[in-house]
Order: C-alpha cells, then sequence, then structure tokens
C-alpha cells in the first residue's frame, strides 16, 4: 500500500515537472520589457543617475529597498537575543 501511494507520489511529481517545464519560455527572452525600456531610456533623466540599478533600488522601489532592509535586521537582531539568552543561560 505504502509502495503504491509513494510510486503514485512519484509519477504525479514527474508529470508535473514536465509540464512545467514544456510550458517555460526560452532562457533569456523576457515576456515583456516596456517597464525594463522605461527604466533604461529615462532613469538618467528622472534620477541623474547613470547606473540604471541604483537607480531602480533606490529611487523608483526605496520603500520597498527599505522595508526589506528593515525586515532583515529585524530577523537578525531575533536570532542574536535568541542566542544570546541561551549562551547566557548554559553558563
Amino acid at each position: 500500500m505504502i509502495r503504491s501511494v509513494k510510486a503514485a507520489s512519484l509519477i504525479i511529481l514527474l508529470a508535473l515537472l514536465l509540464l512545467s517545464m514544456m510550458t517555460m519560455r526560452p532562457f533569456g527572452v523576457p515576456a515583456d520589457t516596456s517597464m525594463d525600456d522605461y527604466f533604461i531610456s529615462n532613469s538618467q533623466q528622472e534620477i541623474s543617475s547613470n547606473n540604471v540599478v541604483t537607480a531602480v533600488l533606490f529611487d523608483y522601489r526605496g520603500l520597498d529597498t527599505l522595508g526589506e532592509a528593515s525586515i532583515l535586521f529585524a530577523a537578525a537582531t531575533g536570532v542574536f537575543l535568541v542566542f544570546r539568552r541561551s549562551l547566557s543561560g548554559k553558563r
């Protein structure tokens, strides 16, 4: 019984994997480049930045980047506090 469940699970997993592989776009072919073209053509005039990646990270998506940094800081602080308590309790 368990062997047949494992075999059925494997067959379903392989079918889903093959289906996803067949529906993927070729590597390096994006679906739509209108936003990319906008950033490349307008970042120099709007942001005065020669580096498009920097313009996107800090100006176009500044609040998103700030949120990600805040979450990473909170996670690192939590891990530090957990390890500090566990190490001080063993003394």
